[in-house]
């Protein structure tokens, strides 16, 4: 086909960034309903760090190629997909996968990218873009005018959140630590510190009334102390457990215990209500459903970017082979948006 080979980052166990292998092998070929998609930009999401650890609730079993979504070019179409695909440049979420110079996907799978959009930009706005926009939009169905808290608001997930949000008209309020208050500020976001602040008493102060919807990635306490800001019709997003990411122990019992609060809220008469936010939900049920819903709101995610609504924070660019460098800095907390592997 080419002269090019295969080179893919191997998670081989629970390790350090530093225990990340590189394997060379030969260019994976297109099969039945699939395209190859030459990578131009992956990125460094929470679920790596979670899955070095071991810690994300369905990862496959070691040793497994990580890498949550991608941007590339596609190369080559197998049977029954239109060869017109090739040469064009798509998106694509994988969970695991990513992190390598050519990966095979279904073509159904595959989202295309508006033109003039970079693929390093893209792919900051892919799993973070998706989650954000379905947050927001499918689970609280926030309206112009209300009053939302966003937790980590500088974060990858929340930084995109609170654009989208401010688009739509909707008052932020926003957690991060202090050095990040002034581009928060900036984007029209009310900060909070949460180390220093009291934050239920600094978001009552700035809501007496609760606020509409709450969305949490820390989960646990702060899951708790979340529901009860909350004004009368309001709904908490929950989507994830970072507080319990260097836990020992059961990886699925965060998830389970937040379940079951969630569950247990949703069952009492207060007229508030209570999501767990996965990504994948959905998909078992209905792959088509799934998809076009996908290919709908990821097209929404880059026409935002398009028009400047959403900016894309690359924090840094690594090649690819500097995967373990990569993984360093995006756990260092240090970086503000996406850190992004490139071939």
């Amino acid at each position: 086909m080419n002269a090019e080979g295969l080179v893919e980052v191997v998670l081989p166990g629970k390790v350090e960034p530093e225990g990340l292998e590189i394997r060379h092998g030969a260019v994976p070929v297109a099969g039945p309903g699939e395209v190859v998609i030459r990578m131009e930009a992956t990125g460094v999401s929470f679920a790596e760090q979670q899955m070095r650890r071991g810690r994300y609730y369905d990862q496959p079993p070691f040793p497994f190629v990580p890498g949550y979504d991608l941007v590339g070019t596609v190369l080559a179409t197998g049977q029954g997909v239109d060869p017109g695909l090739a040469g064009t440049r798509v998106a694509a979420l994988v969970k695991v996968g990513g992190w390598a110079s050519h990966v095979r996907v279904e073509a159904a799978d595959v989202v295309p990218v508006p033109d003039g959009i970079g693929a390093a930009e893209a792919e900051t706005v892919v799993v973070n873009g998706i989650t954000a926009w379905q947050m927001l939009h499918r689970k609280a169905r926030i309206r112009a005018g209300q009053t939302i808290l966003v937790h980590g608001a500088n974060g990858g997930v929340g930084s995109v959140l609170v654009q989208l949000a401010h688009t739509a008209g909707v008052k932020v309020i926003g957690t991060a630590s202090a050095r990040h208050h002034d581009a928060l500020r900036e984007r029209g976001v009310t900060p909070v510190d949460y180390r220093n602040d009291n934050v239920a008493a600094r978001v009552r102060e700035l809501a007496p009334g609760g606020v509409d919807a709450v969305f949490d990635h820390v989960g646990g306490r702060s899951a708790v102390d979340s529901w009860h800001l909350l004004a009368p019709g309001g709904t908490l997003v929950s989507y994830g457990s970072a507080s319990t990411r260097d836990d020992e122990g059961s990886k699925q019992w965060p998830v389970l215990k937040l379940l079951g609060r969630v569950w247990l809220w949703n069952a009492l008469p207060n007229r508030r209500r209570a999501y767990f936010f996965n990504v994948w939900a959905g998909r078992a049920l209905s792959k088509n459903r799934f998809r076009a819903r996908l290919r709908a709101d990821l097209t929404q995610v880059f026409t935002a970017l398009q028009r400047g609504d959403v900016t894309a924070q690359i924090a840094a660019q690594l090649p690819l082979t500097h995967a373990a460098e990569a993984l360093r800095l995006a756990e260092s907390g240090t970086v503000a948006g996406k850190v992004v592997l490139n071939p």
